[in-house]
């Protein structure tokens, strides 16, 4: 698996951070988790949601962003089983499924609506889980 954060706005300038959780196996989005805040507890509560009905995974590949190196994600990653994959600084590509489905995820719906709540993002993000890199449509 591999999971990143992508950040858009909704029409009054709010934040709205995605977490976006692909298998990198099948390329399939596993999650999308849409919140105004996501730090490391969200983060476990997702994956946990997830691991519940696809099982633990051997990896997690992420960039080293404070959500995904604090230490009580590591620890907890730790503690079932799964090993943490950090990409190198500023080399995106390490990453690259993800990497390319946030992008087509950014040019296919993101950058083309505008929201006017939250509720309005987590419908529009709900559609895309399940769907399979790089195209979502």
């Amino acid at each position: 698996w591999s999971y990143d954060l992508v950040s858009t706005w909704t029409h009054e300038g709010r934040v709205v951070r995605l977490l976006t959780l692909i298998d990198e196996h099948s390329r399939e989005c596993l999650a999308i988790l849409t919140a105004r805040r996501i730090g490391a507890q969200e983060v476990i509560e997702q994956l946990a949601e997830v691991m519940v009905s696809r099982g633990i995974p051997e990896h997690i590949r992420s960039d080293n962003g404070p959500e995904f190196t604090a230490k009580v994600l590591r620890g907890w990653l730790q503690r079932i089983g799964a090993k943490t994959l950090y990409i190198e600084p500023g080399s995106p590509w390490e990453n690259g499924y993800c990497e390319s489905f946030n992008g087509t995820l950014r040019d296919e719906l993101l950058n083309g609506e505008i929201f006017y709540s939250l509720k309005e993002a987590r419908i529009a993000m709900d559609s895309t889980e399940g769907t399979v890199a790089p195209s979502l449509t």
